[in-house]
């Protein structure tokens, strides 16, 4: 069974390289988004400090000075196996413990304002990933979930606190299972943070989650509330990236 294959006893096969030479950097960002990573190369002086491999190609990691800080950034790919996997990949070329990771998230509650930032509390565990990295439990809890709720205080930006719903099946999040999770007290469904989060437990490092709202789940009919080639107030918006970097600055400080 998934739930029994947490195993801290036998060591790993394939071992995570840890570079002592690695970049020193403040944070590193993450992004899924490729109009998000364009706009950061194209308005920072980014210097690329590494690649990420795999099967689909490279995935360069860059770096760049921002207030005196040094942070880097690459565009992760979607779901957890594969954005877990990148972050372990990420020690063998940058040297940070902090993460800072945004997107956009389904809404699973009507009643959350769009355009306020939603921050996960704790994570429903409906994938696979996470139960390498932690023992077998419906939630995880986002440690760091606090500190980015201070900041989102400190910089006067609107957010809500609450449970989300982590799912590996994005053609899978029936009607039955939107209701469970809704009954729990989840506001958002993505595809990567509960796994993100015990990686980072695992290997003590910490993640800084915020996500954005985007289609509606809690509606008689899907809505994916945005025109077509709409970019403001969507998972690509620069914007977002400007919260995720003053937040990465303000967790550096």
């Amino acid at each position: 069974m998934i739930t029994d294959t947490f195993d801290n006893l036998s060591e790993e096969i394939i071992k995570v390289n840890r570079n002592d030479n690695a970049v020193k950097v403040d944070a590193c960002i993450l992004t899924f988004s490729h109009v998000i990573l364009k706009y950061v190369l194209e308005n920072f002086e980014c210097k690329k400090i590494g690649d990420i491999f795999s099967s689909n190609g490279v995935n360069p990691v860059y770096g760049f000075e921002y207030k005196n800080r040094y942070f880097a950034v690459y565009m992760s790919y979607v779901g957890a196996p594969a954005c877990v996997a990148d972050i372990e990949d990420t020690m063998s070329i940058i040297n940070t413990d902090k993460y800072v990771v945004f997107g956009g998230s389904g809404c699973l509650n009507k009643e959350i304002a769009r355009g306020k930032v939603m921050v996960p509390t704790e994570a429903y565990r409906d994938e696979g990933t996470s139960y390498h990295y932690a023992p077998a439990s419906d939630y995880i809890k986002i440690q760091n979930a606090d500190v980015v709720a201070k900041f989102m205080e400190t910089v006067g930006l609107p957010y809500v606190k609450g449970k989300t719903w982590t799912t590996d099946a994005v053609h899978r999040e029936t009607r039955a299972n939107f209701e469970k999770r809704k009954a729990d007290g989840c506001i958002s469904v993505e595809m990567e943070c509960s796994a993100v989060q015990a990686v980072c437990d695992y290997r003590k490092l910490n993640a800084y989650f915020f996500f954005t709202c985007g289609d509606l789940l809690d509606a008689p009919k899907w809505d994916e509330r945005m025109k077509k080639d709409q970019v403001k107030h969507t998972q690509h918006d620069a914007g977002h990236f400007d919260i995720a970097l003053e937040l990465a600055y303000y967790i550096a400080e």
